[in-house]
């Protein structure tokens, strides 16, 4: 994959890989997993050690990048963080608790229907002005009354309809084997010589939540120069949450906040000229309503990637799909796994595929600016979780079964499988909305 981007590699004797299910226990993800008066459930696929390989890599690649000294003193610091350590920091700064059915954030839950499961994530307040229409009554304003009135309903049918609302739904299936990647990559412009991205990557993260600004803070602290852009009507919805969990991930970065319209979108289109690498993680109808068109913007703009994260891809009509971190991981194949497993309807982890899919696209961006960009690369969150899912997902599910009793009695016999989550403290606090705006590029600006 890296090399398909053009990146080099350069191999790397950090610490020997820790095993599975050590990985998943320290992480604090089995603390999140199971009901809120069973015990911690245990994952048997390596998603922890996932996350542990994908941040190596993108250390490898670092040491074989040749940028400014930043970099290189970011790595000489041993400042890159350990993978599995962020997929619990939400729920170590948010107090959050495993719920069984519920995820730890409290807002997607799985619902029995007539003839299996499905999830829905009603995170947004506009979400359950939604729900009435989506189940044609009227009075279905709270879960006890949405839990009845799905029950006696087909699946499939109750998800179309949720999707064609806007609503975050999928069924609950099983994984299966998967031969795709985690990423497409579309080349939409030439890329760059190694004489021309010289200096620290710039990079305008048009993202909100966590998976991509968790991308643009891992660049950052490889000495990228990061400015993070909001829409002055609908800023990211993370700044109304724990501010110890926003200024993880964005502090550092300079803050530009515009209003959609003629100059907003001029202004918008400045930044993106001036950008080695544009994050973004939106429905893509969004931008090009705006008149913004990943492909043309890096056809434009010699050497661009343009990261797009979203639900299920761009192709149609995934395009138009919601998914937010827990119901993405209901739809790889996490929870109906679990149920096989245990016998319950399990959430698994904390919003588990923004994390994996945050990290995964920052390993993308710089193998991609590595390789002189000019690239549209889309990570579809299910697909994100799906690969590290199938990545050692063995065929029989009596092995899987077997690894799972093995790994919860490792976990259980290191005394690990009641460890909570755990965070990082910031390094600086975010920037108020819109600081920087007519003075993001002051000091940074060069020419391409």
């Amino acid at each position: 994959m890296l090399q398909s981007l053009g990146a080099s590699v350069e191999a790397s004797s950090g610490p020997e890989d820790t095993d599975p299910a050590i990985a998943w226990a320290r992480s604090g993800l089995m603390s999140l997993t199971g009901t809120a008066d069973g015990p911690a459930q245990m994952c048997p696929v390596p998603l922890a050690s996932c996350a542990d390989g994908t941040l190596k890599a993108l250390r490898c690649i670092a040491v074989a990048s040749h940028v400014d000294s930043p970099l290189a003193d970011a790595l000489s610091a041993d400042t890159l963080p350990v993978g599995s350590a962020l997929l619990g920091e939400r729920a170590a700064i948010a107090g959050l608790r495993r719920n069984g059915s519920v995820s730890p954030g409290g807002s997607c839950h799985l619902l029995q229907t007539s003839d299996g499961w499905l999830a829905i994530n009603l995170t947004r307040e506009a979400d359950w002005d939604s729900v009435p229409a989506w189940l044609e009554d009227e009075h279905s304003g709270t879960w006890e009354a949405v839990i009845a009135a799905v029950a006696s309903r087909r699946t499939v049918a109750l998800v179309e309809r949720a999707r064609l609302l806007g609503l975050a739904a999928c069924v609950s299936a099983p994984p299966t084997p998967s031969t795709g990647s985690w990423y497409i990559a579309t080349r939409c412009g030439p890329p760059t010589s190694s004489m021309e991205r010289r200096g620290p990557m710039r990079v305008v993260d048009l993202s909100s939540l966590w998976a991509g600004p968790l991308c643009s803070h891992l660049l950052q602290i490889l000495g990228a120069q990061v400015i993070k852009v909001e829409s002055l009507a609908r800023p990211d919805g993370a700044r109304g949450g724990p501010a110890e969990f926003y200024d993880l991930l964005n502090g550092g970065k300079r803050s530009v906040a515009v209003n959609f319209d003629g100059p907003g979108i001029a202004r918008l289109q400045e930044l993106i000229d001036w950008a080695d690498v544009v994050i973004e993680a939106s429905r893509p109808r969004g931008l090009r309503q705006l008149g913004v068109i990943a492909e043309d913007c890096i056809a434009r703009r010699g050497g661009l990637t343009w990261i797009s994260i979203t639900g299920y891809g761009r192709d149609e009509p995934e395009a138009y799909w919601t998914a937010f971190g827990d119901d993405a991981g209901v739809a790889a194949g996490l929870s109906a796994m679990m149920y096989e497993m245990t016998g319950l309807p399990l959430i698994c982890g904390d919003a588990i595929a923004d994390p994996l899919a945050g990290m995964h696209a920052a390993l993308a961006a710089l193998a991609s600016h590595q390789g002189g960009g000019g690239r549209l690369l889309s990570l579809p969150l299910r697909d994100v979780v799906a690969h590290c899912i199938s990545y050692s997902m063995p065929a029989d599910r009596e092995v899987l079964r077997e690894r799972w009793k093995s790994w919860t009695q490792i976990a259980r016999a290191h005394g690990l499988d009641a460890t909570p989550p755990a965070a990082r403290r910031a390094a600086d606090r975010a920037r108020d909305l819109g600081a920087d705006t007519d003075t993001a590029l002051g000091g940074w600006d060069r020419s391409c």
